[in-house]
């Protein structure tokens, strides 16, 4: 492995962490200077897939799910909400020196313990020297009522 792939595969572990660091902690606009501005993220929808495009139809995925909750409305006395993302079995393709797949699992742990779990799977692009996502694609392998 010689030092621009370890380089690449470093700044994509190290961007891999910080999507979840600052999306845990509602640091919103630190999480989509991850993304590159035409990226693309699926969910599983009920419906369906349900595929965002550009960094403002991404940011609402997560500014809305916030809203929804009321973080700042909770009852008095009551436990705080938090939501803590855990990624490992991380997995990196390197398809030639600007472009990349990968895969990791993720469970997430809430108040009341494990919520939902499944897998994160990227393509990455770099630009200008800097690695971001270009595509997401988040499944969900189960939950707990």
């Amino acid at each position: 492995m010689d030092h621009a792939e370890m380089s690449a595969r470093e700044n994509i572990r190290d961007l891999v962490a910080r999507y979840n660091a600052n999306g845990d902690s509602g640091r919103f606009d630190e999480m989509m200077a991850l993304f590159w501005e035409d990226a693309e993220m699926e969910l599983a929808g009920v419906d369906g897939p349900d595929i965002r495009r550009g960094t403002d139809e991404i940011r609402r995925i997560f500014t809305d799910t916030a809203q929804r909750w009321g973080v700042d409305k909770a009852p008095a006395g009551s436990m705080p909400h938090h939501v803590r993302h855990c990624v490992s079995t991380l997995v990196i393709d390197l398809d030639d020196s600007g472009h990349a797949r990968g895969y990791c699992y993720y469970h997430v742990i809430m108040p009341h313990g494990l919520d939902h779990w499944g897998r994160y799977f990227d393509r990455f692009e770099q630009r200008d020297g800097q690695w971001r996502f270009a595509r997401r694609r988040v499944t969900r392998d189960g939950s707990i009522d």
